[in-house]
């Protein structure tokens, strides 16, 4: 049987018991049969950043490895199970780099079932997947199923469903909780706010979190499952509280900052007057 077909038999279009290689032995057929996702939508992936290349053998011939497969699968859960938007799973995967290599993944998986043995752990990757309709969520929030919809369309919220039927997790409403907060305050679309505008929110977190990420597998993947999933429970939430109080502190600057201008400019005037 030719590489490209190891792991698929041909003849009843089964997957086969086999262990496929690692190698790029994979056509895209094989990864749509394996991964049960449409053509369109693996190609989008790869348009996306969330999948890697394969390796290209002609004009419109690709091959695709075992891993991309894992990742495939990946993907699929992440928006089926945890109904994370493409661009929570991009910045969780880190792009372009290809995501987590099969050892990193089943390492975080050990810490991951540590963690839902706890739970504080357990707040941090567990969580509720009940849905919502767009519209309950918009009117217990007294906010417009436009805005719901606008966070759903900017890659914020993930929704199931047709576009007239979009639910969301329970669980991810208080992002249009804090829309409505945000426009009560002031920030409303009359002032020329928009739930998209929280999209600035997101890409300076996800920033951060891709150093974080960065980090944690340069300094801390050497631990075992238990350590790292003890150290994730501890330290997230100060990490957290960081993020929140240096926001704070950035506003404080820039109001010192304007305290500086005009002490600046008393003095200024104040050495004018004592020359005149």
């Amino acid at each position: 049987m030719p590489r490209a077909e190891a792991a698929i038999d041909r003849t009843n279009g089964a997957v086969s018991s086999r262990t496929p290689s690692r190698a790029a032995s994979y056509r895209m057929r094989d990864l749509c049969q394996l991964t049960g996702l449409e053509r369109q939508t693996i190609h989008f992936y790869i348009q996306e950043g969330l999948l890697p290349e394969g390796k290209k053998t002609g004009r419109n011939m690709a091959y695709y490895s075992e891993e991309h497969v894992e990742l495939l699968r990946l993907i699929k859960q992440l928006q089926q199970e945890r109904f994370l938007p493409l661009r929570a799973i991009r910045a969780i995967l880190g792009g372009k780099a290809g995501g987590f290599s099969p050892e990193q993944r089943r390492l975080l998986a050990e810490v991951k079932e540590r963690l839902l043995g706890a739970p504080r752990g357990r707040a941090l990757v567990g969580g509720s997947t009940e849905l919502v309709g767009v519209r309950e969520i918009a009117d217990a929030h007294g906010v417009s199923t436009k805005d719901v919809d606008e966070l759903i369309d900017a890659g914020l919220l993930s929704a199931q469903g047709g576009p007239k039927a979009r639910r969301i997790r329970r669980e991810d409403a208080w992002l249009v909780s804090a829309w409505a907060e945000l426009s009560r305050a002031g920030l409303a679309r009359e002032q020329g706010f928009a739930p998209r505008d929280m999209m600035m929110i997101d890409e300076a977190i996800g920033a951060l979190f891709a150093k974080e990420r960065e980090i944690f597998f340069d300094r801390v993947m050497h631990l075992g499952p238990d350590e790292i999933a003890k150290l994730v429970e501890r330290v997230l939430p100060i990490l957290s509280d960081v993020v929140a109080r240096m926001h704070m502190h950035k506003a404080r600057d820039l109001f010192a900052l304007a305290a500086d201008e005009r002490s600046s400019a008393v003095a200024t005037a104040a050495a004018k007057g004592s020359r005149t």
